[in-house]
């Protein structure tokens, strides 16, 4: 059965695996625009969650491995932002590979999405984290929609598929996610984290000296060449066969993604992270990001660090896309609960220690 251009029959998995990955998000989003009824409070959100994830793990992307860098910019972001990280030569990074599955113990083919987070530390100290997808855009132009289409899409217990009256009305509502439901389910399944480009959804503003203001969006743009999995090579692929690939590749050499920021022209949709700009505005390339390194998270360097978008430098400034001020409330929650659960000794395998028998 097709509703417009997305057949379900063919979509369906597809739409009930976007169910899977976020659901601990949807919840979040429903806390933060208060969805659920009765406003759910913070120590709420927490219980609700605590029973569903292993402790001291994140709450969404639990599977994951630190790396080590470097970020060297170009220059030709100096003249729209005095941000440090711009005109300095290297920049060290501290970040995170992983795969978009709630569970830490998920199967590397269980996901089509694979995510990149970095935190770069510029040499006054300030700070500019991170958190981005191989997904250009986001499905809804608000949280509230991202539930909604959780929802709708959620598979019905009588067949297995989600409801194709559900969908309808969800898109009549919110008819900017239809591009995103047909893309996500023909997206091709990456082979490698060294051959995908990581997006940063949100639209922020480049701040220059004289207070000019720049809106503009990134992606890291791998030198590594692209490529997918076939269906029969997903079926075949090892438990951990994207971070297996990604060690083994830095054992021979670095890997390289160039920062490519998308200046926006008068008139694009800076506060919408679902509407994707034309791909004829300019774009200027800040850097490059060196990865040399990945490493077990359980010592906590990057474990430990809250990948919160909305923590950027001096010489950028956050539009008022609603999404990315949810994500912050969200990112929050989880990095509260996790450190709760480590620093009173409730994680085991999170910091590299077999519960006891």
């Amino acid at each position: 059965m097709k509703i417009g251009d997305i057949d379900l029959k063919r979509s369906w998995p597809a739409l009930a695996g976007i169910g899977a990955i976020v659901a601990v998000l949807a919840t979040a989003f429903a806390w933060a625009a208060g969805l659920l009824g009765q406003r759910v409070t913070n120590t709420t959100f927490l219980e609700d969650t605590q029973h569903n994830f292993p402790a001291g793990y994140r709450r969404a992307h639990g599977k994951g491995v630190c790396f080590d860098g470097v970020f060297r910019a170009s220059g030709a972001v100096a003249r729209y932002s005095d941000a440090r990280v711009f005109a300095q030569p290297e920049t060290r990074a501290t970040g995170r590979f992983s795969i978009g599955h709630m569970s830490p113990y998920a199967a590397d083919n269980s996901t089509s999405t694979v995510s990149m987070a970095m935190m770069l530390t510029a040499d006054n100290g300030q700070q500019w984290r991170m958190k981005m997808n191989n997904e250009p855009y986001f499905a809804t132009r608000d949280a509230p929609g991202f539930l909604a289409m959780v929802k709708a899409t959620a598979p019905d217990p009588a067949t297995g598929k989600p409801d194709p009256q559900h969908v309808e009305a969800f898109l009549k509502d919110y008819p900017e996610a239809r591009k995103y439901m047909e893309a996500d389910a023909v997206k091709p399944w990456a082979s490698s984290f060294a051959g995908a480009t990581f997006y940063a959804i949100h639209a922020y503003f480049l701040v220059a000296e004289d207070g000019r203001r720049q809106a503009m969006r990134w992606s890291l743009r791998p030198h590594a060449t692209f490529t997918a999995w076939s269906a029969e090579e997903r079926a075949r692929a090892s438990h951990d066969a994207l971070f297996t690939d990604v060690a083994q590749r830095l054992t021979k050499a670095p890997l390289h993604w160039d920062m490519v920021m998308q200046l926006a022209a008068p008139g694009d949709p800076v506060d919408d992270p679902s509407q994707p700009w034309p791909e004829t505005r300019q774009q200027v390339v800040a850097g490059t990001l060196e990865v040399q390194r990945v490493f077990e998270q359980t010592d906590g360097v990057c474990r430990d660090i809250n990948f919160d978008p909305t923590l950027i430098p001096a010489g950028m400034a956050l539009s008022n896309d609603p999404v990315l001020a949810t994500r912050a409330g969200i990112y929050a929650h989880s990095y509260n609960a996790r450190l709760h659960e480590i620093g009173y000794g409730k994680a085991t395998d999170a910091v590299g220690k077999k519960a006891a028998q």
